[in-house]
């Protein structure tokens, strides 16, 4: 399962990416001055709001691009991901770290990369990381 090391590794590898502390000392990684990942603690009205389903392990925030992405997420694996009335009307999510895959993780913080970045940033990425012949089928080796 990821870790903090494993965010720190997808998110410092994209374009223009930084990490600084929020709220006090919780990191938080942010392009172009937008944060797309941070570190996220339950607070007191949270664990109130989730009662027994409020997680004990590490809590990552993470925007994603709409609030359809979001309901999506939330249907689709409710044991990695959650939400609080706080992030109610809010396109971000927030994930169990030590329940979520490393490569599922390197997804997600890549598409929370593009809902933050500048769209001319992200195009260029976009150009750089899709393989030139991406549309081609691909032909069985041997």
């Amino acid at each position: 399962m990821a870790t903090w090391d494993d965010v720190r590794r997808i998110t410092l590898a994209l374009p223009e990416t930084s990490e600084s502390p929020s709220h006090g000392e919780l990191p938080a990684w942010r392009v172009k001055d937008k944060s797309f990942v941070w570190e996220r603690p339950l607070r007191k009205g949270d664990i109130a709001a989730l009662g027994d389903a409020a997680p004990n392990g590490p809590i990552l925030g993470a925007r994603v691009p709409d609030l359809g992405a979001k309901e999506a997420l939330l249907v689709d694996d409710p044991d990695v991901y959650f939400t609080t009335p706080h992030f109610d009307g809010y396109p971000a999510v927030l994930v169990r770290l030590d329940r979520i895959a490393v490569e599922e993780l390197t997804e997600l913080v890549v598409e929370a990369w593009y809902a933050r970045a500048p769209k001319r940033l992200a195009a260029t990425y976009r150009a750089a990381s899709t393989p030139a012949n991406a549309d081609d089928p691909v032909e069985p080796v041997g």
